[in-house]
């Protein structure tokens, strides 16, 4: 389980979060919704040790992160796998290089790395496209390379930067079949941000809304549609007029 407990963090004055609190069940896949510049990046890189908090404590399996030391905190942060929202795959080297990069860096024999490889492109429908390069793969295909570079260290938790930015939708729903059943397959706790709302319905367990860096609204995909909170109504209609301002 994940537990953040009134998080607040603020960059040349301009407070970012302020004072979120939240809590993610190990297996679930938990959706954090929000404008562009609602937190939602700063949240996570808080999660995984990159960003330290001004105030407020994050719990991974009941053990509190933010005051760990360098090396203590590496040990956590094993436990996680992050797919980031541009792939950011190493353009000099192939998807299976890619994938090895952070395998390497375990210690794992090699017999192991390559079947990791193999395994890991299997289960995002990818098989035997190890030496292609990235600039020879479509933006979907780079995400799902992305994804399997994460699964192949064997996260237990799987953190994903807006999933669907950036494709088509049709692509974006392979997206989500595919965050569906890396849960349902590897039984691996899921954290996605995202601004898109038919992604976030489509996956997610339960919802958190960020809204000026605190979650003003959190439960089930229908409990935030049937939501009586005029900003998180006003978020899922798109609208933008009014009093109520989304950052």
């Amino acid at each position: 389980m994940i537990k953040i407990v009134d998080l607040h963090k603020s960059f040349d004055g301009n407070k970012v979060l302020n004072g979120v609190n939240l809590e993610i069940l190990d297996g679930e896949i938990m959706v954090i919704m929000g404008g562009s510049g609602a937190g939602k990046t700063v949240l996570i890189k808080h999660m995984i040790g990159l960003l330290k908090p001004d105030r407020g404590k994050i719990f991974v399996d009941d053990l509190e992160i933010t005051s760990l030391k360098e090396e203590e905190l590496f040990k956590v942060v094993r436990l996680f796998g992050m797919v980031f929202q541009g792939a950011a795959l190493f353009d000099s080297m192939t998807v299976e290089e890619n994938i090895k990069f952070g395998l390497e860096r375990l210690g794992l024999p090699p017999d192991e790395i390559e079947r990791r490889v193999r395994d890991s492109l299997e289960r995002v429908d990818l098989p035997g496209i190890e030496k292609l390069m990235p600039s020879q793969l479509s933006g979907g295909m780079k995400k799902r390379v992305g994804l399997a570079r994460a699964i192949a260290l064997r996260p237990k938790i799987l953190l994903y930067d807006e999933p669907t930015t950036g494709v088509d939708p049709i692509r974006a729903d392979s997206i989500n079949k595919l965050i569906l059943r890396m849960r349902n397959s590897l039984g691996v706790t899921s954290v996605i941000i995202t601004h898109d709302i038919v992604s976030a319905f489509s996956v997610a367990d339960r919802i958190a809304m960020l809204h000026d860096g605190s979650i003003i609204e959190i439960g089930t995909p229908e409990q935030i549609r049937n939501s009586p909170n005029p900003i998180v109504q006003q978020f899922i209609k798109g609208e933008s007029e009014g009093p109520v301002r989304i950052i």
